[in-house]
């Protein structure tokens, strides 16, 4: 099976260092997934994420001329989409008016009461 840029597959954690973690992938193949990709969150050490024979799911982000395969875990999970739906959008809206609103007139009232003059 041939891999390529995109695809998602299932793998084993064969060894972990520093900076990142080899995986080897159903095909056979191993692939590095560095430590910039492992979370979402800042990874410090490797070790705190993953364990040795792991099962993990990695997206194929790079594979370049030498057969080296570059993966990520942190692209390999489905993102949920956000649910905002028009009644909250428009809520938020009408209370960011309503503020701004109230900030007008406030500083229109201040200047009433000053009696500037021009």
């Amino acid at each position: 099976m041939s891999i390529s840029k995109g695809q998602i597959l299932e793998g084993t954690v064969t060894g972990i260092t520093k900076f990142g973690a080899f995986i080897e992938l159903t095909t056979g193949e191993t692939g590095l997934v560095h430590i910039s990709e492992v979370a979402d969150t800042y990874v410090k050490d490797v070790n705190d994420f993953l364990k040795e024979k792991d099962t993990v799911k990695v997206k194929v982000i790079n594979v370049d001329n030498n057969g080296k395969i570059g993966l990520s875990i942190r692209q390999a999970k489905e993102k949920p989409k956000p649910t905002i739906n028009f009644e909250d959008r428009l809520a938020r809206f009408m209370k960011d008016s309503d503020e701004k609103l109230a900030s007008l007139n406030k500083n229109i009232n201040s200047k009433r009461k000053s009696g500037s003059r021009y």
